[in-house]
């Protein structure tokens, strides 16, 4: 199974379990992990939700091949796809969200931890978005998200540029809880879910819903506002050129367009 996910004590926790591609994300692992947030939101059961990876990686992102043989159109049929089932899901779980992140997370792996309310890393860790670098522009309201929680000269650095940055780095911009060593990780995640499982289940979802409430209307717009622009940007040329240069193993050369 790619993603592994089982209930126990409180707890869903969903694992990335693709380690022979990094990893990246098929359109049948966002369905899988939609359906778990959708079946976890209704389920009194579960009190709290963590995401695992694998100590070497979180995730590559979308796997690529599969991206491009289900790519977003634009409009309303791609609130459909997997992707954006599973995006909207975590951006409206009632149920407090933790990430628990080793090895590096690329594109929607980094996009998805400005969804989650607690986010650890190990030392290991590094982020990336690298949309610009791949013809595109940011998603599912990253564009919003990070600025707000790095700042917007750091955000700007990281979502203009696509370079990757380290666990050190993202937790003084603010987007993580805590750092700490690899094998600590997990242990550490698990026991701050079962925190939040022995708390008042309803001062937890309500709490969780004011912090959210201000900007939830700003986070919808930007997510259909990047989704039109991102589609359009998939089938332009200068996308082309960098998926082309991707599946070559070459650097993509954008010197032609303006």
């Amino acid at each position: 199974m790619d993603i592994l996910t089982s209930k126990a004590d409180g707890i869903l926790t969903i694992a990335f379990n693709r380690p022979e591609r990094k990893n990246a994300i098929t359109g049948a692992m966002y369905q899988t992990m939609a359906d778990a947030l959708v079946d976890a939101d209704t389920d009194n059961a579960v009190r709290a939700i963590v995401f695992f990876g694998r100590p070497e990686i979180f995730t590559a992102g979308n796997d690529l091949e599969d991206f491009l043989k289900n790519a977003p159109v634009g409009g309303t049929a791609d609130a459909a796809r997997p992707v954006y089932q599973f995006m909207r899901a975590l951006a409206g779980s009632s149920k407090p969200v933790i990430a628990a992140v080793s090895g590096a997370a690329i594109g929607i792996g980094t996009t998805m931890l400005l969804h989650c309310d607690m986010v650890y890393a190990a030392d290991n860790a590094k982020f990336c978005m690298p949309f610009v670098q791949l013809g595109l522009c940011p998603e599912f309201a990253s564009s919003v998200l990070f600025p707000a929680v790095a700042g917007y000269p750091r955000a700007a650095e990281k979502l203009l540029l696509g370079e990757s940055f380290s666990a050190q780095e993202a937790f003084e911009m603010g987007m993580l809880s805590k750092v700490l060593p690899l094998d600590e990780l997990q242990p550490y995640a698990l026991r701050q879910a079962a925190k939040l499982v022995a708390l008042p289940a309803a001062s937890v979802r309500a709490t969780k819903a004011l912090m959210k409430q201000p900007k939830q209307a700003g986070i919808e717009t930007a997510i259909g506002a990047e989704i039109e622009l991102f589609s359009a940007m998939l089938r332009a040329p200068e996308a082309k050129e960098a998926f082309t240069a991707f599946f070559e193993k070459r650097k993509p050369d954008f010197s032609k367009f303006a």
